[in-house]
């Protein structure tokens, strides 16, 4: 199980990783996230776009109301402290979030595994639901329509796709 916020879905949907990652894991967010991609539909750009795709696929991810939100920060926003909730109250094993600045603090807050949307674009490689190259294109789409191309979550994210020898050579 996986919670999703608000940038992780926008990130996801604009690579065309979306509704692979449904079919492949028991995705969850919240009604505050889904406020946020209604809010970023609004608007006239790739965002919004991502927002719309992840709007529209509204029946393969589960929406909860969690009892408690976790704080928020500085760095931390609605979105994100909706989704502390849910992972707390579900047991999820991760959370995915590309909000690279509040990463720390989360995983502070949280006994889940916290995590960037381009692990998930890796856990559908290994579970054979996207091939290697489908995957690192939707990376560099994700980092060149998110303006990720010189930033550390894009190398964080190159990494995770680096050519990985066969230990059988």
């Amino acid at each position: 199980m996986i919670v999703l916020d608000t940038s992780a879905f926008i990130s996801l949907a604009i690579g065309d990783a979306l509704e692979p990652a449904c079919e492949a894991f028991d995705v969850l967010t919240t009604a505050t996230v889904l406020d946020e991609l209604d809010t970023t539909a609004d608007y006239d750009d790739v965002h919004a776009q991502g927002a719309t795709t992840t709007l529209g696929l509204r029946d393969q991810y589960t929406v909860i109301d969690p009892d408690e939100h976790g704080p928020e920060t500085s760095q931390i926003d609605a979105g994100e402290a909706s989704c502390i909730g849910t992972v707390r109250e579900r047991d999820a094993a991760f959370l995915v979030t590309d909000d690279f600045r509040a990463l720390p603090e989360l995983q502070q807050l949280v006994t889940a595994d916290v995590a960037l949307s381009p692990v998930v674009l890796r856990a559908l490689v290994e579970r054979d639901v996207l091939r290697e190259d489908v995957a690192a294109d939707a990376l560099e789409t994700i980092a060149d329509q998110r303006d990720w191309l010189g930033a550390p979550i894009y190398r964080y994210a190159q990494r995770l796709f680096e050519t990985r020898s066969d230990p059988r050579e």
